[in-house]
């Protein structure tokens, strides 16, 4: 019956403390205008789902895609796409040194912790969108089209094969995606 009595008193505390929320959130978003290009710039908080976590442990390596659309609306057809960028971030560990490696493009960094390889991966400042000879001038319809997201077509088959039938990819399903207008 004690023990009985200590369980319910532990889940009723339990109850009441908040969950760690998993997945992106974008803390800024945002386009400049500098050197005769728009640049985009973003910052990201990243929380790792338990599965993905156990996963990179292991050795297997994840990579998080940025994308961006840079659109002209038009009333009478189709909103055209001015520019499309991307950038890729592969995360992984190194179990011999205990370190976690952040690859982008041909550079490579070594980090501590995860929690400053992510930090690192989900920002970007400074990055080319567009040319701004490619805007017209006074033109006001100009909007970006943004996500940063968990690539799952980049890991290994086996594991591909087991997130086919999950449908929304349950733990893997880390992104967010947002919509922000370009200022004249």
């Amino acid at each position: 019956m004690q023990g009985l009595r200590l369980l319910l008193t532990c889940a009723c505390l339990l109850a009441g403390l908040p969950a760690q929320a998993q997945g992106v959130e974008l803390a800024t978003l945002q386009t400049a205008r500098a050197e005769g290009a728009l640049n985009l710039e973003f910052s990201a908080r990243v929380s790792l789902p338990k599965a993905v976590e156990d996963a990179l442990q292991r050795g297997v390596p994840i990579y998080f895609v940025a994308e961006a659309q840079l659109l002209r609306s038009r009333w009478y057809w189709r909103d055209e796409r001015v520019a499309r960028v991307s950038r890729s971030w592969r995360v992984a560990y190194q179990p011999l040194t205990g370190a976690w490696k952040l690859s982008l493009g041909g550079l490579n960094q070594t980090y501590h912790t995860l929690s400053e390889a992510l930090a690192t991966a989900s920002r970007s400042a400074g990055w080319k969108l567009a040319d701004l000879a490619a805007l017209e001038a006074g033109d006001k319809g100009y909007y970006v089209q943004f996500s940063y997201r968990l690539d799952t077509t980049q890991l290994p088959g086996p594991m591909q094969f087991g997130l086919g039938s999950l449908g929304d990819k349950g733990d893997w399903a880390v992104g967010v995606s947002q919509v922000i207008k370009v200022e004249p």
